[in-house]
């Protein structure tokens, strides 16, 4: 027990930079509460005890604003930030060196008493709002950035960015690396990057039309990530 305390409070100081010491940590982190009161309410859950197991759940819902279900399954250095407003459902299944930031859902898509929420394999981090739902696995060493809704499984080692979830797979290098991937601003814009091209091949077709009007509006390829275009103020 001693050990998966020590782990717990080692990977809060590992991955949150503003984590001083240990005392700050465990004093100071709900969401470092919330994986404690689960371990104790899986237990509980797993011995049969249902209604103390939910019950002890929701009053550390009510403290922390996690809600984590008893009967999901979380593996070693899970690390929620921040937490408030996270939500894992029942047959959720996580596992190890797993980060959540706050708003994160892990939640169902059915109405059967069956597996219904995602599975989260190791070292994959979730940024703050995004959704994972029903019965998908995310591969290991992946990162969902903020605010993404993400449906359909993934492979190892991906990004996944928007509404829905785009799935974007990296360099295989990068499954050698166990530290966690915070790097929340290093996402790919697909539908971005789809339009510049899209434009620049228009822009090409357009030049060959001697004599032609311009067929597109007053806006091209961006520079450096910003489009240029006219006034659109109404």
């Amino acid at each position: 027990m001693f050990k998966t305390i020590r782990e717990d409070v080692q990977s809060v100081l590992d991955r949150d930079p503003a984590a001083r010491n240990v005392f700050e940590v465990m004093l100071c982190y709900p969401g470092l509460h919330a994986v404690w009161m689960h371990r104790i309410t899986h237990r509980l859950w797993k011995s049969d005890f249902k209604l103390l197991a939910r019950w002890l759940s929701q009053t550390a819902r009510n403290l922390t604003g996690i809600e984590i279900h008893p009967g999901a399954t979380i593996g070693h250095n899970f690390f929620i930030d921040h937490g408030m407003g996270v939500v894992i459902g029942e047959t959720a299944e996580i596992g190890n060196n797993v980060t959540l930031y706050h708003g994160v859902t892990l939640g169902g898509t059915s109405l059967h008493k069956v597996k219904r929420h995602p599975t989260i394999e190791d070292h994959v981090v979730i940024g703050a709002g995004a959704k994972v739902l029903g019965d998908i696995t995310i591969g290991a060493h992946s990162r969902i950035g903020a605010n993404a809704v993400v449906v359909k499984p993934s492979p190892p080692n991906s990004v996944i960015i928007g509404v829905p979830g785009q799935i974007v797979v990296r360099s295989q290098d990068k499954l050698t690396n166990n530290k966690p991937d915070l790097e929340h601003g290093l996402l790919p814009d697909t539908i971005g990057e789809t339009l510049s091209a899209l434009v620049a091949h228009v822009e090409k077709l357009e030049k060959r039309l001697d004599g032609h009007a311009s067929l597109t509006p007053a806006m091209h390829t961006p520079d450096h990530g910003i489009w240029h275009g006219g006034d659109f103020a109404i």
